[in-house]
């Protein structure tokens, strides 16, 4: 079959890789769609980072690169193992894309998105979204009834956006500042609509991302080379400050504006993976008794995610922009998010499709 695999910085090729054969509790997707990350593109431009480099092979799969790539998918059930349920064959699912130990600390407590073992599907073996074919264990495929697969190719990015508001404590009519208007700061803030926010700013500088924003729900949007960004946010929240920031920017400035954005004993949440160890005012958090908390992708938050796709409560249609075949993933794709990032937030992937 064909897959996209990751063989170093700038080398992503299309190969034609073994079907894995479908063991116990196990099952095989057929992948209609899947999307490209900032993960991935992070993989291309820098990696390997998560991917397991030559001689260091990933403790649960046993693999180094090249390895396939893409975690964001949704497909239809063509295989089941035996002691699977929950799913059967022609089901569609979307897949939470994780390997996990089950038996450190993080897992037995149920918080198996920490487990000291983790890794991904996409990023950490031979079986990958950017795939004709992925098998995974029956636990990980999550039925999407009438939803379509595209659709479902979505449920992974705003689960990362769903996981990071329940970890904020935010109450219904809580207000929230979004720092980032790429595709997490986006789903981060369509979650924050369907929980019932009272009020939801997004803090971003580029014009086409600022039009998005307001698309996904956002009731202000704020220019940080236009404002001082926590004096707006004050104006706006009667003086107060929001009750929760999430920052989704990687970038010690806009860390520094989220905690100086928060009330009094409110709350930061850092979703964005960073690349560099950041500076922190400890004092700002301090005098203020900020608290500030860690979002790591998701863990049980994927039916609720559909849920809220399948009730109407997300649009997750609108984070679509643009739809390409396998053979094209690196100039149509990946080139075209880092090329073009301002203009694009989700890209999805048709590995058994050529689409013109």
């Amino acid at each position: 079959m064909k897959a996209a695999r990751f063989h170093g910085p700038g080398d992503i090729r299309i190969e034609d890789v073994p079907e894995t054969p479908v063991g116990p509790g196990q099952v095989e997707v057929t992948v209609d769609w899947c999307g490209i990350c900032g993960t991935d593109l992070h993989e291309y431009l820098e990696g390997p980072i998560f991917i397991p480099p030559a001689g260091s092979p990933h403790p649960l799969t046993g693999q180094t690169l090249p390895v396939v790539m893409g975690h964001e998918f949704a497909g239809v059930v063509t295989a089941v193992g035996s002691g699977v349920s929950g799913v059967r064959e022609g089901d569609r699912v979307a897949v939470e894309p994780y390997y996990v130990c089950g038996k450190c600390s993080a897992c037995t407590a149920g918080r198996y998105n920490i487990c000291r073992s983790l890794g991904f599907v996409g990023l950490a073996g031979q079986q990958g979204g950017f795939a004709e074919k992925c098998v995974v264990e029956g636990r990980w495929a999550h039925p999407l009834g009438d939803l379509p697969t595209d659709l479902g190719a979505l449920v992974e990015p705003l689960a990362v956006g769903y996981h990071a508001v329940r970890l904020s404590g935010l109450r219904p009519g809580g207000t929230a500042a979004v720092f980032g208007g790429g595709p997490i700061g986006l789903v981060t803030a369509a979650a924050l609509v369907a929980a019932g926010a009272g009020r939801v700013i997004v803090v971003e500088p580029a014009a086409a991302r600022k039009a998005k924003a307001t698309a996904a729900g956002a009731d202000a949007v704020l220019d940080p080379t236009e404002t001082n960004v926590p004096d707006a946010i004050r104006d706006l929240t009667g003086g107060a400050g929001t009750d929760v920031a999430f920052e989704c920017a990687g970038i010690d400035a806009v860390l520094a504006s989220a905690i100086g954005s928060v009330r009094p004993g409110g709350t930061v949440v850092n979703v964005a993976i960073w690349g560099h160890v950041p500076e922190v005012a400890m004092n700002e958090l301090v005098f203020s008794e900020v608290s500030v908390i860690g979002s790591l992708a998701y863990c049980g938050d994927h039916t609720d995610t559909i849920g809220l796709i399948q009730d109407g409560k997300v649009d997750a249609a609108q984070f679509i922009t643009g739809r390409i075949g396998l053979d094209d993933i690196v100039e149509r794709g990946f080139r075209e998010l880092i090329d073009n990032k301002e203009e694009n937030v989700k890209i999805l992937v048709s590995p058994r499709e050529v689409l013109a």
